[in-house]
């Protein structure tokens, strides 16, 4: 299990993962081949499933998002929700999809590069099959705030 050591170090990590174990060791009171022997552990055990760069919005902040909720038709079997999720996957402009409880069944955030990208990939991503009964479309128009960070304790 996971002691408050590793929980102080997924909190930084999670924010800052290009800090060094020197740098961590002052925020965490272990040293630092102590804190770089659990970081390792930490990601071999699947605790850190993965380590990414955030693109600055110099970047990004000319390409088109857009936020589409999903209903599926009442008759889409399990094969056709199988077929609909592996496109969703393959589709690089699909940075994420949850499913949904209530009205609609799908929330997908697209990133494309203009317009005419975000309609081809929807054609071939939604409209592909029946098993898509409506979508509806929202142009993001500025993000305040983007923070996919889940502050650990050990209640958790």
């Amino acid at each position: 299990m996971l002691d408050r050591f590793d929980l102080a170090l997924l909190n930084l990590v999670q924010r800052n993962d290009s800090q060094t174990s020197d740098a961590l060791a002052r925020h965490v009171a272990l040293s630092p081949s102590a804190i770089a022997r659990r970081l390792r552990r930490l990601r071999g055990d699947g605790w850190i499933s993965r380590t990414i760069a955030l693109l600055s919005p110099r970047l990004t902040e000319r390409r088109l998002r857009a936020i589409v909720l999903v209903q599926l038709s009442e008759h889409a079997n399990q094969r056709g929700k199988t077929a609909l999720l592996k496109r969703i996957d393959q589709a690089l402009q699909v940075q994420f999809c949850y499913e949904l409880a209530g009205v609609h069944d799908l929330l997908l955030l697209f990133d494309c590069i203009s317009m005419a990208e975000f309609n081809e990939v929807v054609e071939a991503v939604l409209v592909a099959d029946a098993t898509v009964r409506r979508y509806e479309t929202s142009v993001v128009k500025q993000e305040f705030k983007f923070a996919p960070f889940i502050e650990l304790s050990e209640r958790d």
